[in-house]
């Protein structure tokens, strides 16, 4: 998400980098307690003479530029932007000048001060999308400013742990003034509610980037690796499969009324792991891109690294805000009636991409995780929809906030979920995760005040603390199941996925479970085959007769269907009884190492089976070994023949025939399942001309063994 100019980075958030939001002290109650003394018939105040020390000042600063700052990215460059900062707390955070070591941001922000004691730190950060990148400080000595006074200044970036000399200087103007508290505190009010207002308007936006990666022309054929690309577009990113120049992808960028950056594209060329090689990067001007019109783009890269094409449309989009309480649309008589009939079934047929609205009311939480040392926390609620997201504002030192705040959205698909996650703030560190919770939209019981219990950042078990909402969702169902059969809208920052033995151990547990009720399914089938039950063979070989011999094409989805209906069936008779946990209690280490061991084996187990069975369908077909393949030639044309002159009907009804009569005609008959055993006697990759490389059969041998 884009910065805010006075909020916590939403998107900061999510990458865990560090961030806090700006507070302002004139937000609490105590800066302004003090009272002010000896102000009657001052006429030195009258004067603005010399200030005494229980006066206020305001501190207006200009920030103009960095000069010749560090490197912090592996291009050559840094995408540098200032904190300020004092006693501890983020009073201003500047926009981020991307690739640039010689950054103009040109803002201007004023602030308040109790004393000239006071010192205000300055330091310069390159945004990187997991961790910034420290690129020097440097302060501010409010008692060397002389009052009323506009001066330039040049400060010299400093870092003690790092080895560079000169980091760069940053220029500013600054101006200190005196101000009467009483006076001015109604103008800080009015600053804070206009500070709020932008701060709640930079979340919104009001149209969309619909982005098509289309292809690359005349790429190099010879590459040593796979391409993809990077877009971006202020603080959204995006990076393309790693594939060869054929994507067809699509993705979509909010679009920010004050945004008004570029959107930047880059090609890479990755060469291994960690290596890669950058084709080519370019700019885009989409502020002049026309509403509703595909705009098709084609650009040259680098020398020889051919052309990039990509489509780009504006689509509008409505149905984003942040409200108070008393100012919920869908409880406004003719919002809510404009809403239900843009949804309505008779408007199915316009704006397919709008597929619905939510929502919600985000009243409070309660009894959450303290992460200060007085024991309360500084909370906050981050709303998210996919590629969309929306942030509270933060209530200090209590462990039972109430936010009060409407959110809603516009919904792309129905089967999204919307992701509630509760931080807390902690001064110049990474914000605390608190908890989380996970709402699926075809779960949102309209109306009704719901507090779900949080769970833990990897969502692994609860945490402490509820948060209670109030949802509705509306959406047309044409829409919907339209949206369905599109692709799942991808998000834009993933966490690089790490190893972690107890989701390998659930993942193996998963797919155990399916292979189990695979297996007893195809031995329910063997078993009918084997007449170990004469009335389960009798009813399941009748069954095939007539099946085969009035088989259609009809017959299959219907069958799906039935099962569906069957399933449906048992699940409102009796509740399905929900998984027991792997394992209880703590393992010791020996046991967590055999337990890794054991999973290993497995997965080496079952990647070498499969390697095994698709090298020597291969093998069968490139001659490895030529009486083999001169065998599979042979069967193959025996195959052709026989189909050619009978029907493929007549041909299943024999091989059922013979399946199910061939244990009454010999009970002692061995199994088998040609197709695998020839296949064992091909040789794989691993062992070509050694017969027997230890891969096992397949599973479903014992369905087709004759």
């Amino acid at each position: 998400m884009r910065e805010p100019s006075l909020s916590t980075n939403i998107r900061d958030i999510f990458c865990r980098e560090p961030q806090e939001d700006i507070e302002l002290p004139n937000e609490h109650n105590d800066f302004y307690a003090q009272p002010l003394q000896g102000q009657a018939g001052n006429n030195a105040v009258a004067a603005r003479g010399p200030p005494g020390p229980i006066q206020k000042y305001l501190l207006t600063v200009n920030l103009k530029e960095g000069r010749n700052l560090v490197i912090r990215d592996r291009n050559g460059t840094s995408d540098p932007y200032v904190k300020f900062k004092l006693e501890g707390k983020t009073i201003y955070k500047s926009k981020v000048v991307n690739k640039n070591l010689n950054p103009k941001w040109s803002e201007s922000f004023s602030f308040p001060l109790q004393d000239r004691e006071q010192v205000v730190d300055v330091r310069v950060y390159d945004k990187d999308l997991t961790t910034d990148d420290f690129m020097g400080s440097s302060t501010i000595v409010i008692k060397n400013l002389e009052l009323d006074k506009t001066g330039e200044m040049v400060l010299s970036l400093e870092d003690p742990n790092s080895l560079e000399d000169d980091m760069g200087v940053i220029v500013m103007d600054t101006c200190l003034t005196f101000r009467d508290g009483n006076q001015t505190q109604p103008q800080d009010k009015a600053q804070i509610q206009r500070s709020a207002e932008a701060t709640k308007n930079s979340q919104l936006w009001s149209g969309v980037f619909g982005i098509t990666l289309v292809e690359g022309q005349d790429m190099p054929e010879n590459v040593q690796g796979d391409i993809y690309v990077r877009y971006r577009l202020g603080e959204q990113k995006y990076k393309s499969k790693v594939t060869n120049p054929q994507w067809r992808e699509r993705f979509d960028f909010n679009k920010y009324e004050d945004c008004l950056e570029p959107l930047q594209v880059e090609v890479f060329a990755k060469r291994g792991r960690k290596s890669e090689e950058s084709w080519g990067m370019f700019e885009v001007d989409l502020s002049r891109l026309p509403v509703a019109t595909q705009q098709l783009y084609t650009y040259v890269l680098d020398e020889d690294k051919g052309r990039l094409v990509f489509l780009a449309t504006l689509n509008p989009c409505c149905g984003v805000s942040i409200n108070e309480f008393n100012k919920t649309p869908l409880e406004q008589p003719d919002e809510r009636d404009q809403i239900l009939e843009k949804y309505s079934l008779k408007n199915s047929h316009k704006s397919l991409r709008e597929v619905g609205f939510l929502q919600v009311k985000v009243v409070s939480a309660t009894d959450l995780t303290s992460t200060d040392l007085n024991g309360k926390s500084d909370p906050f609620c981050v709303l998210e929809l996919g590629n969309s997201r929306l942030q509270t504002h933060t209530i200090y030192k209590t462990l039972s906030p109430e936010w009060k705040k409407v959110f809603t959205f516009p919904i792309k698909d129905i089967h999204d979920v919307l992701e509630l996650t509760v931080f807390g703030e902690d001064g110049d560190k990474a914000p605390d995760l608190l908890g989380r919770v996970a709402i699926p939209l075809l779960t949102v019981q309209n109306g009704q005040q719901v507090t779900r219990g949080l769970k833990k950042a990897n969502w692994g078990g609860p945490a402490k603390g509820t948060i209670s909402l109030v949802m509705e969702v509306h959406y047309n169902p044409v829409r919907a199941g339209i949206r369905t059969f599109k692709p799942i809208e991808e998000k834009f920052l993933e966490d690089n996925p790490k190893f972690a033995k107890k989701v390998l151990a659930q993942n193996i547990y998963r797919v155990r479970k399916i292979t189990m009720a695979l297996l007893h399914t195809l031995q329910y089938i063997k078993s009918c085959f084997q007449w170990e039950s004469t009335q389960r063979s009798i009813i399941a070989f009748l069954i095939f007769i007539v099946t085969v011999w009035a088989w259609e094409l009809f017959m299959l989805p219907l069958f799906l269907l039935l099962l569906i209906g069957w399933n449906y069936f048992q699940i409102t008779t009796e509740r399905i009884s929900s998984n027991q946990d792997l394992e209880s209690g703590k393992k010791g280490l020996m046991d967590k190492i055999h337990m890794v061991q054991e999973i290993v084996i497995t997965v080496q187990n079952i990647l070498d089976e499969i390697a095994c069975i698709g090298e020597r369908v291969k093998n069968t077909f490139n001659w490895s070994v030529p009486f083999l393949s001169c065998l599979a030639c042979l069967v193959l044309f025996v195959a052709t023949a026989t189909l050619y002159y009978i029907p493929l009907r007549y041909v299943i009804l024999i091989w059922g025939v013979n399946k199910f009569t061939k244990k009454l005609r010999n009970p002692y008959a061995i199994d088998n399942n040609e197709i695998l055993d020839f296949l064992k006697r091909v040789p794989s990759d691993g062992a070509v001309g050694v017969r027997g490389t230890g891969c096992s059969s397949c599973s479903l041998s014992v369905l087709f063994s004759d």
